[in-house]
């Protein structure tokens, strides 16, 4: 409250201070200096006249070798709600056409010429390579698809069931994968390469956010839930690899191939900002228990907290990095300035966030 910027002021209001004990106005008050902060304002501004930004659908941020030239659809639209904007408000509304067009079933080898066109617009950015490989089309489809399940699921579309229709589907494909050989050898050479084996279909972040905003498709599925928890008690392979899509090689960046925590014996991890999106994930799917290395770095996380319950790590001296695109959307939502305490009210605000997603108790001062 003190240190923060307003959007983690007023989700720590909302979604950490338990409802009895919030001040209507003050809330009120809280939410419209959300819409007012500047840094939101401005990426509603860059959304295009047919509801996308950035002219593509996956980028979390600008890469060459994806043609991304800037963030794409999915990652500002979450970064929106991640800023507390509420889901009613245009820029979703707009957004929202496009993304439930995209849970079709219409796929770009469709026999009827005109569908196939169709399911081609839907590529987006990938469009242009996917007319002459449609190898690569049916794994942009795919990957769209789970981007815009994802996108819905957190954007307050949880009870709609073509979101959990595509969801069951998604969960099934990756549940006959878990069950599957693929599964303990998902690689295979190809062009050279070591490439993850084109008929395995992993769980990727999208899906595991996706169910995290899902609580009816969690319960409907508790069994899968649980085995995606031993997938991920299971380190992630360290050999470098690429995603064949169809004739084109890229590298992976939203495949999940085990427990992407990384973390030490003492639950150390370089990256703090993927750490803490992934235990929020976990909390949300009910896994953080099962699943060691979680435990270590949560027990970790907030062992390095104060006796006011603020993040207060030795040795910070500077914001935390993250060293993965996966939380462009998410971290930090803190704004410019210099301040020390800067560095600390993101972490702050998560850890007190999946405290109340865990059910411990949240004493409030």
């Amino acid at each position: 409250m003190e240190a923060a910027s307003p959007p983690l002021v007023y989700r720590a209001y909302a979604e950490v201070v338990p409802e009895a004990e919030r001040d209507a106005e003050r809330l009120a008050a809280m939410r419209q200096a959300v819409l007012d902060y500047k840094p939101a304002q401005a990426i509603a501004r860059k959304q295009k006249a047919n509801g996308l930004w950035g002219g593509n659908l996956l980028a979390p941020a600008a890469s060459k070798p994806y043609g991304w030239t800037e963030p794409g659809t999915v990652y500002q639209y979450r970064r929106l709600i991640e800023l507390g904007w509420p889901p009613g408000e245009r820029a979703f509304r707009d957004a929202d056409r496009f993304l439930f067009q995209l849970l079709s079933r219409i796929e770009p080898d469709d026999p009827d010429k005109s569908v196939a066109q169709r399911a081609l617009e839907l590529l987006v950015e990938f469009q242009k390579p996917a007319r002459t490989d449609l190898g690569l089309a049916r794994w942009a489809r795919r990957l769209g698809r789970e981007a815009a399940a994802c996108t819905l699921a957190r954007g307050g579309h949880s009870d709609d069931p073509r979101v959990r229709g595509t969801a069951h589907t998604i969960a099934s494909n990756i549940s006959q994968y878990l069950r599957s050989e693929l599964a303990e050898k998902p690689f295979k050479k190809a062009q050279g390469k070591t490439v993850l084996d084109p008929l395995a279909h992993p769980p990727t972040i999208f899906a595991v956010e996706m169910l995290a905003f899902l609580p009816p498709v969690q319960r409907e599925r508790a069994g899968f839930i649980e085995r995606l928890g031993h997938y991920f008690s299971v380190p992630a392979p360290r050999r470098a690899f690429f995603v064949l899509a169809g004739r084109k090689p890229l590298k992976p960046v939203f495949e999940l191939l085990g427990d992407p925590l990384r973390s030490d014996a003492q639950g150390h991890v370089s990256d703090v900002p993927f750490a803490l999106y992934w235990l929020e994930l976990l909390a949300r799917l009910g896994l953080v228990r099962q699943i060691p290395s979680a435990n270590r770095v949560l027990a970790r996380l907030f062992s390095e907290c104060d006796d006011r319950g603020i993040w207060s790590p030795k040795s910070l001296r500077t914001m935390p990095k993250a060293t993965t695109l996966l939380t462009t959307h998410y971290f930090p939502l803190e704004g410019a300035g210099k301040s020390p305490a800067q560095r600390q009210t993101d972490a702050t605000f998560r850890l007190g966030l999946i405290a109340r997603l865990l059910g411990l108790a949240v004493e409030i001062v």
